[in-house]
């Protein structure tokens, strides 16, 4: 399965990685990956305005899209889209951090699993 990583690098920017989560077989109820131990979950909706300048992570956290869209930025300019169904983990709780914007001015609805 794969998911991207938000993470801040030696230059105390943030960067994007592309990480593969191994699955294994377990039998008759599919594939499923190794536990994570997660501290909570919050459960978010952001309107279709949302635009949030740099700004850090408040804790490394897993990110998964519900529905709508959101555009983050890293430091060097580099945008991608995520949206419905996509996972990110985002680690960059240092660093200059990373911009979030809506996405054809519609809302969003995700859900974040807390790891520290």
């Amino acid at each position: 399965m794969k998911i991207t990583r938000l993470y801040t690098g030696p230059d105390n920017e943030s960067h994007f990685e592309d990480i593969e989560i191994e699955l294994e077989s377990a039998g008759d109820i599919g594939e499923l990956s190794e536990k994570v131990n997660a501290t909570g979950i919050i459960f978010r909706r952001t309107g279709p305005d949302y635009d949030y300048n740099w700004h850090n992570a408040p804790q490394r956290q897993y990110i998964i899209m519900l529905d709508g869209a959101v555009d983050v930025e890293i430091g060097d300019g580099t945008v991608r889209r995520f949206s419905t169904g996509d996972i990110l983990l985002v680690e960059d709780v240092t660093g200059h951090g990373h911009k979030s914007k809506a996405v054809n001015n519609e809302p969003r609805t995700s859900v974040f699993v807390t790891l520290d």
